[in-house]
């Protein structure tokens, strides 16, 4: 039977879209078998034989050649056989045409929602495809809307086929950072998930990951991997600290990612809304390592525990609250920097006997 529009479909789909016409015409061969099997009970081997040169589509019943008929579904007598052909025998198959009628009625029906539903497919496969490969990069994303009631805002990412939608929690949106309609905003692109409804895009403003991509579009030296970020600690919207290292003696890392006169570390505050962004040296010494963490306070002594990762940091008296920082957060960040319990007290401070 001539299917001249479902071809000339495939071929528009897979030159507008890159949708392979093998895929689809897979996914049509199947809708078809199944819906005759649905109308046909009893019948098991359908075949849909596809001629792209002729535009052709034929369908066949296939039967067993038997003595006696049990199943009519999928057997046919010796009798019925030699109709179609002399050569037929007991024990051959035989391919019955489906005739054009009732084959061009369930191709119309099931051609056309076939293709939607495969083109459905299709693009949710390559926006999966084209996401999941881009998973802990950056993206940008217009906001659409923003939900009245629970602050979550929908955002547009990507254009053309491989735009999708994402939507950026209000847990994953920087604290007091106020987003509108029509903005543009850097996201962080932290999973990418299937589901019936097509891939869900999990985004976010708030994870360290986003602070660390910055900083390697920012600096030329983190890029080419001369500079590295060890560990970075965050609490999105007020403070992040982060540990770099440099495996050029000639390079100094905290130097490279703070940029002349500031200006790289400032872009990158900037791009986050004026959050603090502590630069501190790594070190394989962990007491170093910890000193360091705890800037902008003075350390004076650091004594790591016999067991665990664990220790006590000396600091002078009147900087005690510097190194705690307001609400402990300099403290706190300190210690998910280094992977370290960090107990501070004053130089003044007395063990109990």
């Amino acid at each position: 039977m001539k299917c001249d529009e479902i071809f000339a479909a495939l071929a528009m789909l897979e030159k507008e879209r890159g949708i392979s016409q093998t895929f689809m015409m897979e996914k049509i061969v199947q809708a078809l078998t199944t819906a005759y099997k649905r109308d046909h009970e009893g019948v098991e081997n359908v075949i849909v034989d596809v001629d792209e040169t002729k535009r052709d589509l034929r369908m066949y019943v296939q039967k067993e050649v038997v003595e006696e008929v049990e199943f009519p579904g999928t057997q046919m007598s010796v009798e019925e056989a030699k109709k179609l052909s002399a050569k037929y025998a007991v024990g051959d198959v035989v391919n019955i045409p489906v005739d054009n009628l009732e084959f061009g009625r369930i191709a119309a029906g099931n051609g056309k929602q076939v293709i939607i539903q495969g083109l459905r497919e299709a693009e949710s496969g390559m926006v999966y495809e084209e996401y999941n490969s881009k998973q802990h990069e950056i993206l940008t994303g217009q906001v659409l809307r923003i939900d009245p009631r629970t602050g979550n805002a929908a955002l547009r990412i990507g254009t053309g086929s491989e735009a999708t939608d994402a939507i950026l929690t209000a847990s994953e949106q920087v604290k007091g950072e106020e987003l509108v309609e029509g903005q543009r905003i850097k996201v962080y692109l932290v999973d990418v998930r299937r589901q019936s409804r097509g891939p869900q895009v999990v985004i976010s403003r708030t994870h360290p990951g986003l602070v660390k991509r910055l900083f390697e579009l920012e600096v030329p030296e983190i890029y080419d991997g001369i500079v590295e970020i060890r560990s970075i600690a965050r609490e999105a919207g007020s403070r992040t600290k982060m540990a770099v290292w440099s495996n050029d003696p000639n390079v100094d890392p905290i130097g490279a990612c703070v940029g002349q006169h500031g200006q790289r570390v400032n872009n990158i505050v900037n791009e986050l809304r004026g959050e603090k962004i502590d630069i501190i040296k790594y070190s394989e010494d962990p007491a170093e390592y910890i000193a360091a963490a705890l800037a902008p306070a003075e350390v004076l002594e650091v004594r790591l525990a016999e067991e665990g990762k664990a220790c006590r940091v000396i600091v002078p008296a009147g900087q005690l609250s510097l190194a705690i920082g307001k609400e402990g957060q300099n403290a706190r960040l300190a210690a998910r920097l280094v992977g370290y319990k960090i107990d501070i007290k004053p130089d003044n401070y007395q063990e109990e006997a």
